[in-house]
């Protein structure tokens, strides 16, 4: 399909003696997205730009200026970020509404889809980083509405949930029908008879997502509003049944795509049993992990860690700086979402250039390796997992979150621990008594842990 060529903004224009247009990289019913330089902050950005005559709006203003207020409440390493939002007469006499975002560079998961079923540890690795942008979106009071494979794009630092473009606000009535905003698959049954917005909704949408990414398909075969209002959806919810996948992720998929809103679990808990069903029990008895427990413990490490770390720090790239004095050191947010395979699998090779943040292209796949040697390769020494685990820990007297004399004893406990036994016992049993006292928050508290981890995985490694 060929861009829409209106009479306004082209190539070249530069919007409120600003924003540079370039290139368009997606278009819609309502409104295209640019490739922008920023002329002010010397930067590249999205520009999603709703260009139309003077006098004439059927509410499409009020939807992208929506869209802007609701992304913007938004602040999550996993969502796309929204600079600034705002309306204008152009040069050529038009009325562009228009917000500006952070320009990602991937491609769409529908893409990837497309190629056929995801590994299960991918997918439930996708779906517990969407799950924690989604519970993040709900304790600030917004519902997505439109969670699809289109929206989902992967990158080179995980899969970013995009377009909030029909998010409303929990419990705004609903006027609106789901035919006239959503896309069918992934539209709860409630929502057929316009209930007001309900964070359930997007759990349901989550759930549809993780079914298709696991066998390719939708749970539910229709795909048309006409196929969808006219069914009648009697019986349990299917089931996702992929060989070696543990029963965890197909039921908490299944619970998700309960037909009763009601009985679906909130977004956090989704992302807290995808996670627990990627962590292998760690031993009481001082043991080692096994091979396989290392692999599939780092990868949830390094899928919770990373977020841990960058929603404390505030550096979303996952550099942090070395408190040495040495440049930067990787933290653990590492992209595990879009590359690896099962353990065993036949790395397969793919093509096709990259895509922007907002397009509909497809993206270029680095070369596949096998999941663990890919994950392994992904850790941090014991140099750098010691170093950012004590860096988390001055971060965290530099801020007040935890006193002075509770820094000093965690790291004299884990240092102790390395250079003795190489032993974690007695580290993270301290973590819990400093917890359970109150002198760790629970949110460091996970934190450090996911940095121990991987601290772990490097001694045993």
């Amino acid at each position: 399909m060929s861009p829409p060529d209106p009479v306004g903004l082209r190539a070249g224009d530069v919007l409120t003696r600003r924003y540079l247009l370039l290139e368009r990289i997606a278009w819609g019913g309502m409104s295209v997205i640019w490739r922008a330089f920023d002329q002010s902050l010397q930067r590249m950005v999205a520009v999603k730009l709703l260009d139309g005559e003077l006098g004439v709006d059927h509410g499409e203003r009020e939807l992208i200026r929506r869209e802007a207020r609701a992304t913007a409440r938004l602040i999550h390493p996993d969502a796309i970020e929204v600079y600034d939002y705002g309306e204008t007469v152009t040069s050529h006499g038009r009325l562009a509404a228009y917000v500006v975002m952070r320009l990602l560079e991937g491609r769409p998961l529908s893409d990837r889809i497309i190629e056929g079923p995801l590994p299960w540890a991918e997918a439930a690795l996708i779906a517990a980083r969407l799950a924690t942008v989604l519970a993040a979106a709900h304790e600030r009071g917004i519902v997505h509405r439109d969670v699809t494979a289109d929206n989902v794009l992967l990158t080179s630092t995980g899969a970013k949930l995009l377009d909030f473009g029909i998010a409303a606000f929990i419990g705004e009535d609903g006027d609106d029908r789901a035919s006239d905003y959503g896309t069918p698959p992934y539209v709860a049954p409630e929502r057929l008879t316009g209930t007001v917005a309900d964070p359930a909704s997007d759990v349901y949408a989550l759930g549809v997502l993780l079914f298709e990414m696991l066998t390719g398909n939708p749970p539910y075969p229709e795909r048309t509003w006409e196929e969808i209002e006219n069914v009648r959806r009697e019986g349990p919810p299917p089931t996702a049944d992929v060989p070696g996948m543990p029963v965890q992720i197909s039921a908490l998929c299944q619970v998700c795509l309960s037909h009763r809103p009601e009985l679906r679990p909130k977004a956090q808990e989704v992302a807290d049993g995808l996670a627990e069903a990627l962590t292998p029990p760690r031993s009481t008895g001082g043991g080692t992990l096994t091979r396989w427990s290392m692999v599939t413990a780092t990868a949830t490490a390094l899928l919770v860690g990373g977020l841990a770390w960058s929603q404390l720090t505030g550096h979303p790239d996952g550099q942090v700086a070395d408190p040495q004095g040495r440049g930067t050191l990787p933290s653990a947010a590492l992209d595990l979402a879009t590359t690896f395979p099962e353990p065993g699998a036949t790395p397969s090779p793919s093509s096709s250039p990259s895509a922007p943040a907002i397009g509909k292209g497809g993206g270029q796949k680095a070369e596949q390796t096998p999941w663990t040697e890919a994950v392994r390769s992904s850790v941090p020494n014991l140099n750098q997992s010691l170093r950012s685990f004590n860096a988390l820990l001055a971060k965290g007297e530099d801020e007040g979150r935890i006193r002075p004399d509770v820094a000093l004893d965690l790291r004299q406990v884990l240092a102790n621990s390395v250079r003795d036994s190489g032993d974690l016992t007695s580290i993270w049993g301290k973590i819990a008594d400093r917890n359970r006292e109150g002198s760790l928050p629970d949110d460091f508290r996970r934190a450090l842990e996911a940095q121990l981890l991987l601290v772990s995985v490097a001694l045993t490694g």
